[in-house]
């Protein structure tokens, strides 16, 4: 094979790898931080601690994996002229399998709540509620005051 038609491809799939690598440095990072603030916040002992975040990472990897699996696959559905070009089956088709993937978190949710209250009191159940939109506030905070900064 000739080296000129293999070189946009080694490119390409370098520059993919390091956008995939990157992608996974900043996944771990938020998650770190996601941590350290759901450990202040709920104030676990070291009992609730060691059943809780087994449980939590679970939850949490599995919830990650439905929105961004699922919602990967609507994505390119939503840009302005893929939406001016949806016929009206189209649109109530994705509308319902929107619906599915909001029905498919909320069962998760619900069957990680069950789950937790064998471990936690109810007021740390509704505290890490509370906790996650908090950090999930911050972060979008952070975020739009780098994308300002730019």
């Amino acid at each position: 094979m000739n080296f000129k038609k293999i070189l946009p491809l080694l490119l390409l799939f370098s520059l993919s790898f390091y956008a995939q690598e990157n992608f996974n440095d900043k996944k771990e990072q938020i998650k770190s931080l996601k941590v350290a603030f759901l450990t202040t916040e709920l104030n676990l002992s070291s009992q609730e601690s060691e059943k809780f975040w087994p449980l939590y990472n679970a939850y949490d990897n599995k919830q990650f994996e439905i929105r961004h699996q699922k919602m990967k696959t609507y994505k390119h559905k939503f840009s302005d002229d893929a939406l001016s070009k949806m016929s009206e089956k189209d649109a109530a088709l994705l509308l319902s399998q929107m619906e599915a993937t909001d029905e498919e978190l909320f069962s998760l949710r619900k069957k990680f709540s069950k789950s937790l209250r064998a471990i936690l009191p109810a007021t740390k159940i509704i505290k890490l509620k509370k906790a996650e939109d908090d950090f999930n506030r911050k972060l979008l905070q952070q975020y739009g005051d780098r994308s300002k900064r730019r």
